[in-house]
């Protein structure tokens, strides 16, 4: 296997999109028109390693690399982080870097989806679209859920550090109990609309045997974290719950999350690679594979 391949610089080039994201969210407390050059350079290192792997495609096909969905993807995204960082230097501009990371990142996930990239032929090839966007957008809602607990954690640790007057609280250098509160507030609503389009996404897409979507272990599980987080949303918006049995419900949800994840994921037919095989009529049906990808497939002369 080739190490540090254009794909590998182009992941490398989404942490760093991630951690400018996470840097924005997280340590900014002075507004988004400060001059902040540690967010900045996060940026501009992302769209280093993103300009290296445009370049290692293009010299790798001898053209523009615009053949495939991950290709057109990654294009665009390059020119839009050039355009940020240009126009970040200019003084009514500088927030731009802040809004621009998140939709790098989100958009960066989503092209590194292997179907996106399928091997080149004599076409343009831009299928996969569909399977991409639900592995995607479930993928991004779970770390929404992940970062939104880490925040909740954050104000319980502070808002208890507050109540019995320690020092550290008042030393601290993590944002106000407020903006914290507010943060773990959206990042839990930014992941439920992502796992609300990963599901529906993943309705449209073709099966094969005769497990029924709503009826996949995987898929009744991700419905019943829709419906943890719909009600602690709901609770805390709507109906006034407090904010300290909000951010640990926030928690317990995404450690049962963790820890329930892996089970399903095994427990799913859906989601196996090579599905078990389904009793249908009293005969034992099983997914057709193409010969030539079986494993003990030999051509003949």
């Amino acid at each position: 296997m080739a190490w540090f391949t254009d794909r590998h610089c182009f992941l490398l080039a989404v942490t760093f999109y991630g951690l400018s994201t996470l840097y924005s969210v997280f340590l900014w407390r002075k507004g988004f028109r400060r001059d902040d050059w540690v967010n900045y350079c996060l940026l501009a290192g992302g769209v280093a390693l993103h300009t290296l792997a445009m370049t290692k495609r293009g010299l790798s096909l001898h053209s523009c690399p615009v053949n495939n969905l991950y290709e057109a993807t990654t294009f665009l995204l390059w020119a839009l982080g050039l355009a940020s960082l240009a126009y970040a230097l200019l003084p009514r501009f500088k927030f731009i870097c802040a809004f621009a990371a998140p939709l790098l990142f989100t958009v960066g996930i989503f092209a590194l989806m292997p179907s996106l990239d399928p091997p080149h032929g004599p076409k343009p090839e831009f299928s996969g679209a569909l399977r991409s966007l639900h592995a995607a957008t479930i993928l991004q809602a779970y770390g929404a859920f992940g970062l939104a607990a880490v925040a909740a954690m954050m104000f319980l640790v502070e808002q208890r550090d507050l109540k019995i007057h320690k020092l550290r609280a008042l030393l601290s250098f993590l944002p106000s109990i407020q903006r914290l509160e507010l943060i773990t507030t959206r990042l839990v609503a930014v992941g439920f609309v992502l796992l609300t389009v990963g599901l529906v996404a993943g309705s449209a897409l073709p099966r094969q045997g005769a497990t029924a979507y709503f009826a996949d272990t995987k898929v009744l599980w991700s419905a019943l974290i829709w419906l943890v987080y719909l009600e602690a949303l709901v609770a805390h918006k709507f109906f006034g719950r407090p904010a300290r049995r909000f951010a640990l419900g926030v928690v317990i949800a995404f450690v049962f999350l963790l820890l329930t994840f892996g089970v399903t994921n095994m427990l799913s037919p859906l989601h196996q690679e090579n599905p078990p095989p389904t009793v249908r009529d009293g005969q034992i049906t099983v997914a057709l594979v193409p010969a030539a990808l079986h494993p003990s497939f030999s051509p003949r002369a």
